[in-house]
């Protein structure tokens, strides 16, 4: 009797039987790879500014304060935006004709902000504050990074929610005094592990509540 398909068929049904299983997984594993990429989360890709704007410079090189220009920061849930008259109060007597700042002095002749491109996102269902974090310790440099070395701001994290919950499980790890918040490469004098277990008491963190699901999604 004549064969009615070629011996290698059987092979590639085979192959088709193990692909048609594992479909269930694959697909769900592929779609969660793919939202932790950068291409989705955003780490390490420069968002293109009104005006490019180094905080090499600024937090680095000059050395000022984060909160000179992100005002709000201990006070609100937003750390708050410079307004043009933040910049100018130095531009006004430096670098006053710099092709650079034209978009400022154009914002501050016609009275229009600035449109600043929001670097860090969080999905929408994620209730965020930055003034619990920094009042209870959490540097700057926790979540963003060494932003005194950018000469571009870019996220240095996806904020995926492993990343939160390992700070939330574990915060006496991240804990500085609050005199050190905006510190950028800050050492702890005494081992972290050390001074971290006495700053809960300090900033009364009961770190048995912050993995409630409450805490981070209202």
């Amino acid at each position: 009797m004549a064969q009615l398909f070629p011996q290698w068929s059987n092979t590639v049904v085979r192959i088709a039987f193990v692909a048609l299983l594992a479909l269930p997984v694959a697909v769900p594993a592929a779609l969660m790879i793919a939202v932790r990429t950068p291409y989705q989360t955003g780490e390490g890709v420069y968002r293109e500014q009104p005006v490019p704007f180094s905080h090499e410079h600024h937090a680095g090189n000059l050395n000022i304060d984060c909160r000179y220009c992100h005002h709000t920061v201990e006070q609100s849930t937003f750390s708050g935006m410079p307004a043009t008259q933040v910049c100018m109060t130095c531009h006004s007597q430096l670098w006053t004709d710099a092709d650079m700042l034209a978009p400022v002095r154009r914002s501050l002749a016609f009275q229009e902000p600035l449109r600043w491109r929001r670097i860090n996102k969080l999905a929408d269902y994620v209730y965020f504050d930055h003034s619990i974090h920094v009042n209870k310790g959490v540097g700057c440099e926790t979540c963003h990074g060494r932003i005194d070395t950018m000469p571009l701001t870019y996220p240095t994290e996806g904020f995926q929610m492993q990343f939160c919950l390992e700070c939330h499980r574990n915060p006496e790890r991240y804990l500085r005094p609050r005199s050190e918040i905006t510190t950028m490469g800050w050492e702890p004098p005494v081992p972290q592990h050390q001074l971290g277990t006495r700053l809960l008491e300090t900033f009364q963190i009961h770190k048995e509540q912050l993995t409630d699901c409450s805490i981070c999604h209202r």
